[in-house]
């Protein structure tokens, strides 16, 4: 055990944020800390890091052992470059080269005893240079930068120039380097675009210490972490496995307690239903036995009903009038910003009912893609085509959709002005603002409760079309998981771009993605994207031909698509022959068994026609079920 907090208790006024949480984390284990916002996550992480101060509890850390925290906010205000500040991590090590080399120097100048104690000195520092990876210090530092998704041109910008999550990246890159026995990180994958999450979803998976995250990033979790600690209305619970596991572990468990809740609700209304009778009797008999069982029900511990569910989202989103089949098509794409080209006659179409997830790493041009659809950028070349009868409902990262200035009564109200106070009330309430929180003005608000008002009106727009821009930003599990199910429900079609694995999974029809200028078609979700996504890349992504332009083929990329199409085609096909068939199989089973047992009666096996009509139709059914069987066997290769 290299870590470990014992009934850390944290009060904020009349709020109790941690009560009595206690858990460890061993060395090598990968853990994360999950829970609603405002659970108090990032408040324990402080706790741990003495930035903070428990109200009561200890932690207790392994003697000797080192720990680094990547807070959600950083000030990087040094004035090095990223690569200079990188170096910082390495001063011991440059310390021991720079004492390394000038050994070497004295040696070429020593002799005798002198030259012997010199060398000895050598050998032990080169030694520990060698032990600190000394001579791959700087390719470490390399590694890191490009990981997380620097380029090299990028190694010497200064640390001033940066925005918020370029100085989060430096930040993290600095505590990679610096190898604590314990790595604390608040949100690490909020500012990292997906091929920089992989990176470091592998970096975490091979690191040698202890890692304890804090995410919302239910993919990364479940690839990363073998223990889970929820806090949840200032309790502490543990699970052992990823973040699935412990979802459903955690489903299991308040299933459990609910039926344990109500089987002893119904023992206690059956008791008093008796003690009632009991005493209606009005015998002195009756009425001890009557005082008997009150007296035993008196010792009942009573379980407390398990509150199923925080106050949460609930809603649905469902289109006023339905869309022809063609909803959006887009021709011959193209947009640069000055020197800065994204990408070049790109084309696409979707149809209705699709839910299609735009990805990529950041700056391709993702959103830039959703704000020419929506009419907010003009396109440098291309045209965009919308089908009969689509409604648009966008959903802006930024909230410019949403007027700053307004309170919430009054951007719904002002927005759908035939909604009378109540409706208005009802829709908040629905996306958790009640009481006075209505008359909040938007600019007052968090990211996530932005978010929120921003989902009510989409919902209440009806759209035929949903235009997503990155929709689960600071939205907690929960909440994201409840828009998964809205989306997963929606009967019109949708076009967002993510970079929330786990929402994409779940919700995706198709994948574009936005690489090398290009777009690349997946028919499938992110699992399917992996799994395709090396082919794909080797059959379209290759160097420029002799000519310098693209070697890629537009018809190229239809030809593949039709093929991902067709091949997703057959394998539902086969699942759905192979379920026919089993079906097959056991009604047949049923009807033999039924067979049997007539079989077996005597007013049957008396009459001969009835024995030979049931024989018949046995024998018949045990060849067709031959049949069935060599087909399903069939079908599973």
């Amino acid at each position: 055990m290299i870590l470990s907090c014992n009934n850390i208790g944290k009060t904020f006024g009349t709020d109790t944020v941690l009560s009595h949480v206690s858990f460890h984390i061993n060395e090598h284990e990968k853990m994360a800390i999950v829970g609603n916002n405002g659970a108090g996550k990032s408040t324990l992480l402080k706790i741990i890091m003495k930035q903070m101060t428990q109200d009561e509890g200890e932690i207790i850390l392994a003697k000797d052992a080192t720990i680094g925290y990547l807070a959600q906010h950083q000030e990087l205000s040094s004035g090095n470059t990223i690569y200079q500040e990188m170096l910082e991590e390495k001063k011991e090590v440059i310390a021991l080269e720079e004492n390394v080399r000038r050994i070497e120097e004295q040696m070429k100048h020593a002799d005798g005893s002198e030259l012997e104690q010199l060398l000895s000195t050598y050998t032990r520092l080169n030694h520990e240079f060698e032990m600190k990876n000394g001579y791959a210090y700087r390719s470490e530092i390399t590694g890191v930068l490009k990981g997380l998704g620097f380029t090299e041109d990028d190694f010497v910008r200064t640390t001033n120039t940066l925005s918020g999550g370029q100085k989060t990246r430096v930040a993290l890159g600095k505590l990679l380097l610096s190898t604590p026995d314990i790595i604390l990180l608040d949100e690490p994958t909020n500012h990292l675009d997906m091929e920089s999450i992989r990176w470091l979803e592998t970096y975490l998976l091979n690191y040698k210490g202890a890692v304890i995250i804090v995410a919302h990033d239910r993919y990364f979790l479940d690839r990363v972490v073998t223990k889970v600690v929820e806090l949840e209305r200032g309790n502490c619970t543990m699970y052992t496995g990823n973040y699935s596991v412990y979802a459903e572990k955690k489903t299991m468990l308040r299933d459990a307690m609910l039926k344990q809740y109500y089987n002893q609700q119904r023992e206690i209304k059956h008791q008093e239903e008796v003690i009632t009778k009991l005493r209606s009797f009005n015998r002195e008999k009756s009425i001890r036995r009557a005082e008997s069982r009150e007296k035993m029900l008196d010792k009942i511990e009573v379980i407390d009903k398990p509150i199923t569910q925080e106050a949460e989202m609930h809603f649905s989103l469902e289109p006023s009038v339905q869309s022809g089949n063609d909803v959006l098509r887009v021709e011959d794409l193209s947009k640069s910003f000055g020197d800065n080209h994204l990408f070049s006659h790109i084309s696409f179409d979707i149809k209705r009912e699709e839910k299609i997830a735009i990805i990529g790493n950041n700056g391709t041009g993702k959103t830039t893609i959703l704000k020419i659809i929506n009419g907010l950028l003009p396109a440098d070349t291309g045209d965009i085509h919308l089908g009969s009868k689509v409604k648009i409902g966008y959903y802006d990262q930024e909230h410019h959709v949403l007027n700053m200035e307004k309170t919430l009564f009054d951007e719904l109200s002002d927005t759908y002005p035939n909604m009378d106070n109540t409706q208005i009330r009802n829709v908040l309430a629905a996306f958790l603002f009640t009481g006075d929180d209505v008359y909040k003005r938007i600019k007052d608000l968090s990211g996530g409760e932005r978010g929120r008002v921003s989902l009510a009106k989409l919902m209440l727009s009806e759209a035929n079309l949903l235009i997503l821009d990155e929709p689960t930003n600071h939205l907690d599990i929960a909440s994201k998981e409840i828009l998964e199910n809205a989306i997963n429900h929606y009967t019109g079609t949708v076009l967002y771009v993510s970079h929330d694995r786990y929402f994409i999974n779940k919700t995706a029809t198709r994948i574009l993605d936005l690489t090398s200028n290009q777009l690349l078609n997946y028919i499938g979700n992110y699992d399917y994207y992996l799994e395709k996504k090396d082919d794909i890349e080797r059959a379209h992504l290759t160097p420029t031909d002799s000519n310098g332009t693209d070697s890629f083929d537009a018809s190229e990329g239809k030809i593949d698509w039709k093929q991902q199409k067709e091949e997703k085609a057959r394998q539902r096909k086969l699942e759905n022959d192979i379920k026919k068939c089993e079906e097959e199989i056991h009604s047949l089973e049923l009807r033999n068994e039924e067979i049997d047992a007539l079989l077996s009666k005597e007013e049957v096996y008396t009459n001969v026609s009835e024995l030979m009509k049931l024989n018949k139709e046995k024998k018949e059914l045990e060849e067709r079920m031959e049949e069935l069987m060599e087909m399903w066997e069939d079908l599973l290769n």
